[in-house]
């Protein structure tokens, strides 16, 4: 029997969202695939998720299942036999276990990888789709692999991680949505006290250590929840700058020319492919939406982050349909001023930019 319906807005970080048509709670990987098999069969829309930080439902809610996944469970093979050469920790992952918790139980076990992770909202499952990174890191450099349900194909696949087609905030995943459904991810990390070498130069600054040095494990995961809290992305039932996905807009890949054509001062990053990447942040705020930034056109109950222009949050009683008309408003406003259409980073369900 499905569960009670709740409203999407009770399981999204945005707190957006209306009633979906049946909602299964499911605890074991047999009840996930069970869940989506009965959806697929009956040919009913089927939504699966995780910790819901990245979706933008619609106010009409999903016309069609809901499958809440709820697995749990942390197994570590660890060799740490004092060798650099050889020791770590292959450690697999239940879809449904929240990221943070995992982060938080690694750096407590020297598992080194995930460090700069830190805060990010959402469940372990999740990651590999959008290949979550922040502050140098990536889930993409410790995955080994990821083992799926593969909707078309009905059966268990195992992707190694070289198979996952990883890259910026995406994958074979994303590439191809709904088609798999995450079961378990296997991770291989080093083994230590020390974390991976500092990428990012805002976390090295507030490390006080060089770009490439390395620091503490739990030193850098409290520097990196401290800078994410500091920008309104760690989770703060009573602060309205965290009712929201994170960041709504993906750093953009420029041509050369496009990025020729931005302000001398505008953010460039030349890429091994030949673009050049920006930041959407600087984009928005010099296009004229600061923080904390409203429009009469969608209300006072959505406006930009009072800490960081990237977030579009919800300040209570919000509508789906007001948050998207602000996103389209700073879409818009950046692509005027600069000719750089910025892309959405969350997920839309039932609606769209």
């Amino acid at each position: 029997m499905p569960d009670p319906v709740p409203a999407l807005r009770d399981h999204t970080t945005l707190r957006l969202g209306g009633p979906a048509a049946r909602w299964v709670e499911a605890t074991t990987d047999e009840e996930l695939v069970d869940a989506v098999t009965a959806a697929d069969d009956r040919g009913e829309p089927l939504l699966v998720l995780g910790g819901g930080s990245n979706l933008v439902v619609a106010d009409a809610g999903f016309p069609g299942t809901v499958v809440h996944v709820a697995t749990r469970g942390i197994v570590a093979d660890v060799d740490d036999s004092g060798d650099p050469s050889c020791s770590g920790a292959t450690v697999t992952v239940a879809a449904g276990e929240s990221w943070d918790v995992l982060v938080a139980h690694a750096v407590e076990r020297g598992w080194s990888g995930i460090e700069a992770l830190s805060g990010i909202p959402g469940s372990v499952g999740a990651t590999p789709i959008q290949n979550v990174g922040a502050y140098g890191q990536e889930v993409s450099q410790t995955i080994a692999r990821v083992r799926v349900w593969d909707r078309v194909l009905r059966g268990v696949r195992t992707f190694a991680a070289s198979e996952c087609r990883f890259g910026y905030r995406s994958s074979r995943f994303k590439a191809d949505p709904g088609r798999h459904v995450v079961l378990d991810v296997t991770f291989q990390f080093r083994m230590g006290s020390l974390a991976a070498p500092v990428q990012y130069a805002e976390l090295a600054r507030t490390l006080g250590v060089e770009e490439g040095q390395r620091a503490p494990l739990a030193d850098v995961r409290e520097a990196v929840l401290g800078l994410r809290g500091g920008k309104g992305m760690v989770l703060d039932a009573d602060d309205h700058d965290t009712w929201s996905a994170g960041s709504f807009f993906t750093n953009p890949f420029l041509s050369p020319e496009q990025a020729a054509a931005l302000p001398a001062d505008a953010p460039r990053w030349e890429q091994p492919d030949g673009t050049v990447k920006s930041s959407a942040a600087w984009l928005i705020e010099r296009a004229g939406f600061g923080k904390g930034y409203t429009s009469p056109a969608a209300g006072e109950r959505v406006r930009l982050s009072t800490k960081h222009t990237l977030a579009l949050t919800n300040r209570g009683g919000a509508s789906t349909a007001e948050l998207l008309a602000l996103a389209r408003e700073v879409r818009d406003g950046v692509r005027e001023r600069f000719g750089v259409t910025l892309v959405n980073e969350p997920v839309t369900v039932g609606c769209s930019l």
